[in-house]
């Protein structure tokens, strides 16, 4: 089948909730996609953030295949060696204590507002949660909450107990906290948001603010961990430790799996049965996860984003002064938002038609989050791209 009878074949039987480009991936490799007719693009967007060591790569590959004949399910009621040896990984490069995996992203943040209620309410708080305008921690009912306000539009009533403050702004964020609070909740970089770094002294103040009123600092990193910034977890950069953590996104390689990390000052809070999963690292994704952070280990992917990130700003200075259309770039490693003067979009789709795979997002901003392999060939076939594409009348005009 091509790509329009799977795109036809879609609309008649997939709940829509996505608006689809008419396109069907079959195929993956590296950096490389190839659709359902044949041809091939440059992917700048790694399934949101997600394939950071490529699509399909040998290790992560071998270790689903290996662990898909061996076991690929079994009760939490039970330990797996799988999911014993990922927990030890992510204590050891987040330094952070304890660790729950889950399925998601919007899974692990609704994990993150219950576990800082639990504790919040043995220690005689409240269980307000205070999220930054323009965030993005899920779909669910209460992570949209925490979030944008269109993505509440139609879905009330809302939960309660939540509140939104400006983000990068302390004072703000003091003003809003009361005995009913719980934590903090806060990306150190905006993904949806526009691709938005926080302040270091922001993240520095919200930091001795929740030590001071006696509450959580929350760090969602899902979009910007694993990697993606150069180091291992944003948090890296402003060297601001939070009590909780949460994951998912880059950390399977593309299997579905997510976590929870705090430090045990939350764990002490957290009793038998509080929580739970039937799938959360199961020895299928654990297995898939192990193997991604190996090869962004031995292969020094953090080190390679770090450096791909400097070369690109170049390379995108270059075009930004050359093209009135492009305003700055921002970010942090491979995490890059564009900024344009217009919409975003009609350039996505005109590199879609050039075989090159971006995002917009916050209406004018091209985002790019490609695998922390991807290489400077490759990269340097989507500058020529963006280049043509805004060379166009209608793009630049």
């Amino acid at each position: 089948m091509n790509n329009l009878d799977l795109y036809t074949k879609d609309k008649e039987n997939y709940l829509p909730t996505f608006n689809r480009f008419p396109l069907a991936f079959i195929k993956g490799k590296g950096s490389r996609l190839w659709d359902a007719n044949g041809k091939e693009y440059i992917d700048l967007l790694a399934g949101i953030a997600v394939t950071n060591v490529g699509h399909c790569h040998p290790k992560v590959v071998s270790a689903v295949q290996k662990q898909a004949a061996e076991l690929m399910h079994i009760s939490n009621f039970f330990v797996t060696p799988q999911q014993v040896a990922l927990s030890e990984l992510l204590v050891k490069i987040s330094g952070l204590d304890r660790v729950f995996l889950t399925n998601s992203g919007a899974e692990s943040v609704e994990g993150a507002i219950k576990i800082a209620r639990r504790y919040a309410h043995k220690h005689g708080l409240g269980g307000k949660i205070i999220s930054m305008q323009n965030s993005f921690h899920g779909r669910t009912l209460a992570t949209i909450a925490t979030g944008q306000e269109k993505y509440q539009q139609g879905f009330g009533p809302i939960p309660t107990g939540f509140a939104q403050v400006p983000f990068n702004d302390l004072s703000a964020v003091e003003a809003a906290i009361d005995k009913e609070t719980s934590a903090v909740i806060v990306e150190p970089i905006q993904g949806e948001g526009g691709v938005v770094p926080a302040e270091k002294a922001y993240l520095e103040g919200l930091r001795n603010l929740c030590d001071e009123k006696g509450i959580l600092l929350i760090f969602d990193e899902i979009q910007c961990g694993i990697g993606r910034t150069g180091k291992w977890f944003a948090k890296d950069h402003f060297g601001v430790q939070p009590d909780i953590m949460t994951l998912a996104k880059g950390l399977g390689g593309g299997a579905p799996i997510g976590a929870i990390l705090c430090n045990d000052k939350v764990a002490n809070a957290i009793e038998f049965g509080d929580h739970g999963t039937t799938f959360g690292g199961n020895p299928l994704v654990a297995a898939s996860a192990i193997a991604t952070i190996e090869v962004i280990n031995e292969e020094h992917l953090c080190k390679r984003a770090t450096e791909t990130s400097e070369w690109l700003r170049g390379k995108l200075a270059e075009l930004i002064a050359k093209h009135d259309e492009l305003v700055d770039v921002r970010g942090v490693g491979l995490m890059l938002g564009i900024i344009m003067k217009s919409e975003a979009k009609p350039v996505v789709l005109r590199l879609l038609e050039e075989g090159v795979v971006a995002n917009a997002t916050a209406g004018n901003i091209l985002r790019l989050v490609p695998a922390l392999n991807i290489s400077r060939d490759e990269l340097n076939l989507f500058l020529e791209k963006l280049d043509a594409v805004l060379s166009e009348t209608k793009i630049s005009a």
